[in-house]
């Protein structure tokens, strides 16, 4: 056997207990390696449990069956090693935009001193370009501006694995291309494992090394696994007449509105 696994899920099962009823199994037989400096979408209709999946493997909820690992120790509840950034950006309100990224390190990193500390807020102020509304609350800032500090926060505790539950899904389309960009040079830069919940096609290409179609539910599972092969940095303007970008376009689309087409949606 090769080098030890990176993110490794093998036979992930939820179910919700209704009682008088029959569970409700929102998702069931889950498979899925992902690998290190990875960007994964997943893509589904509602109800194909996308949420279902990233809770159980941030550790805010716990499968019914199966076994979530993380570099072989198994993942049993929340830790440092697994940030969240969720569509509503959750910020401290009476916290700075300083203070808000200053809070998640000092929890996350007891041992940096006064400086150390100073200089790792910082780099992430600066790498999410918001140096000009560092000492800005949460309510001065935009929307957008707001999702960069929850993407910094995120960020600056240094986690293996960031996850995104629809993080731009709330925000007008220049913001969120802006926001698309910032994320791709951002984990270029950093280097670490993104998985992005998401129900837009072309988000899923432009971002993404593999895109997870779910799918639907109840007993949601994945259905078909897409590789995106093409090269980094990208170019959302040129990537629209790349036939690879076209390409897997169109299995996107194919896989949600032929195979699994929801009358509801």
């Amino acid at each position: 056997m090769g080098a030890q696994k990176f993110l490794h899920l093998e036979n992930i099962e939820k179910r919700f207990p209704i009682p008088g009823k029959k569970d409700y199994i929102a998702v069931t037989d889950v498979n899925l390696e992902i690998k290190q400096n990875e960007i994964i979408s997943i893509i589904g209709h509602s109800g194909c449990g996308k949420s279902t999946l990233l809770n159980m493997i941030s550790g805010l909820d716990a499968q019914t069956d199966g076994y979530i690992y993380l570099l072989g120790k198994e993942v049993k509840g929340p830790g440092p090693d697994r940030a969240v950034v969720f569509q509503n950006h959750s910020l401290l309100p009476w916290l700075t935009v300083y203070q808000n990224i200053e809070m998640a390190v000092k929890k996350v990193m007891p041992e940096l001193n006064k400086q150390e500390l100073k200089e790792r807020v910082e780099k992430f102020v600066t790498m999410v370009n918001l140096d000009h509304a560092k000492d800005k609350l949460p309510d001065e800032i935009s929307g957008g501006m707001k999702q960069r500090v929850g993407i910094a926060r995120a960020l600056a505790i240094k986690p293996k694995v960031l996850l995104m539950d629809e993080p731009f899904g709330a925000l007008d389309s220049l913001t969120r291309a802006n926001l698309q960009e910032h994320l791709m040079r951002i984990q270029q830069n950093v280097q670490n494992t993104v998985i992005i919940i998401t129900h837009d096609v072309d988000e899923a290409v432009l971002l993404s090394d593999r895109v997870i179609m779910m799918t639907n539910g109840p007993e949601a599972t994945i259905g078909e696994i897409l590789e995106v092969n093409l090269p980094r940095p990208r170019n959302r303007v040129e990537l629209q007449t790349d036939p690879e970008y076209t390409r897997c376009r169109e299995a996107i689309l194919s896989f949600l509105y032929e195979k699994f087409a929801k009358e509801d949606e």
